[in-house]
């Protein structure tokens, strides 16, 4: 659920690549390399309408070089690229040379939108000749994740069962819940009872505490890095000036101001977006458009909750995962098919819920708060100004952040955990919503602010 990469989105930069790497890599497995002549990739819809503000061309041939988004040099990328593209060979895995013409072997078919997902691309490998050596088809279906067109399903009804060889499976809020109940377990001891099916314990919390500092990383760096943003609209990078203003008493809060804790919540959103928006690494969480709000709770309840703790931050984060498996089995997290209410609204969920455990919540008032954080963003749409990750995105983590807090403090501190919508309703309102959302307002870039507002 949580992956370590690069910005500035999770479907269109961090799926691409990981889909061309894998297309190489199966090159190398099924074909004579030295018989590759020429390699082309085709994205279609939404990949191909809002690609170029979300760097998909620079992460599909950086797939193609053999590089993932966990552990490329984001600094290096625009370098590399430019070179090919001023004519150097494309080394497809990093070892075998090949001319890669950016006009004519990547192609952006903005008009076709293949049946199985918005965001489709296909890779084919050709001999000198012409004859087609190869051809697959990838989907990036959000949060970084990638399927080929067998393993997608139509509806949550087809989709395949959970999990049977975790001790605890579960695809439905209705049944984690049931099962807390009957084995007497919090979210968290229920996942990690299931995660332990897989690595140790020792493993789980040091993968745990990785994620945690890179999302900690992305807050620091957000917060002491200035400039614009690439892209052209001229956005100013915000977080410094922030930073720099809720630090400049020794006392570093001010107590005449109330509100004041929202507003370092407001930073460390700022400050991950922002450097999602630059390209630089962050964490997937639930995608790279939301990846500032999960930060930003954690942030919230590190800073100033007394008892804060590494193991509160590891029931957190393993709590926020429940929840958002729920949404990726029952729905989607692709802005693509659901608008940004899969992004920001999931996001929100999942911290609302994360939250609402570290504050000593129950299952049920956990629940609760994640039902609540996604109620009020049902609707909302995906229409990324110029197609760049910043305009309404960046600021839209802040809100998403500051609600869930607002969510889990309804549900533990003024709530019994006893509701009138049950998270598994919300969970298939959203995904009625999304299905019935004009492709307009579903990252494209053809409708809403990206079309009402001019963008140069």
């Amino acid at each position: 659920m949580f992956k370590i990469g690069i910005g500035p989105s999770s479907s269109h930069t961090v799926g691409p690549m990981i889909a061309t790497c894998r297309f190489a890599q199966l090159l190398e497995q099924t074909v004579e390399p030295k018989l590759v002549s020429r390699v082309t990739v085709e994205l279609f819809g939404s990949l191909s309408l809002t690609g170029l503000g979300h760097r998909t061309d620079r992460a599909v041939v950086m797939g193609l070089c053999g590089e993932l988004p966990r552990t490329v040099d984001p600094l290096s990328i625009d370098e590399r690229y430019s070179a090919i593209e001023s004519g150097e060979p494309l080394k497809w895995l990093g070892k075998f040379p090949i001319r890669f013409d950016m006009h004519s072997d990547l192609l952006l078919n903005r008009t076709t939108f293949l049946p199985q997902h918005p965001n489709g691309l296909r890779c084919e490998a050709f001999d000198a000749d012409g004859k087609r050596l190869l051809s697959k088809e990838y989907f990036s279906v959000g949060g970084g994740f990638v399927a080929e067109a067998h393993e997608l399903q139509a509806t949550p009804e087809l989709s395949p069962a959970p999990d049977a060889e975790v001790p605890l499976p579960f695809a439905s809020g209705e049944e984690l819940l049931q099962l807390c109940k009957s084995h007497q377990l919090s979210i968290s001891q229920l996942m990690m009872r299931n995660e332990l099916t897989r690595r140790s314990k020792t493993e789980i919390e040091a993968g745990i505490d990785e994620l945690w500092a890179a999302m900690k990383e992305s807050i620091e760096v957000g917060c002491r890095t200035g400039g614009v943003l690439p892209g052209g609209l001229g956005i100013k990078r915000r977080a410094p000036e922030i930073f720099q203003k809720l630090t400049a008493s020794p006392e570093f809060e001010d107590a005449d101001d109330p509100l004041e804790r929202m507003d370092w919540v407001t930073l460390f959103a700022l400050a991950v977006n922002e450097q999602n928006a630059a390209g630089g690494r962050v964490v997937t969480a639930p995608t790279n458009g939301a990846a500032g709000v999960i930060p930003a709770v954690i942030g919230y309840y590190e800073r100033f909750t007394p008892s804060a703790n590494r193991e509160g931050i590891r029931n957190f984060l393993l709590t926020a995962a429940a929840i958002g498996m729920l949404y990726k089995r029952n729905a989607s997290l692709s802005a693509a098919e659901m608008g940004c209410q899969g992004e920001v609204g999931v996001a929100c969920s999942m911290a609302a819920a994360g939250m609402a455990a570290v504050m000593g919540g129950t299952p049920n008032q956990i629940e609760n708060a994640a039902e609540i954080g996604m109620e009020h963003n049902l609707g909302l749409t995906c229409d990324p100004i110029a197609g760049l990750v910043q305009v309404p995105c960046i600021e839209r983590n802040t809100m998403g952040a500051v609600k869930a807090i607002n969510a889990a403090r309804l549900a533990v501190l003024y709530g019994d955990g006893t509701h009138r919508v049950p998270l598994d309703r919300v969970i298939e309102t959203m995904r009625q919503t999304g299905v019935d959302m004009q492709s307009k307002y579903k990252e494209t870039s053809l409708g809403g602010l990206a079309v009402n507002v001019i963008n140069c």
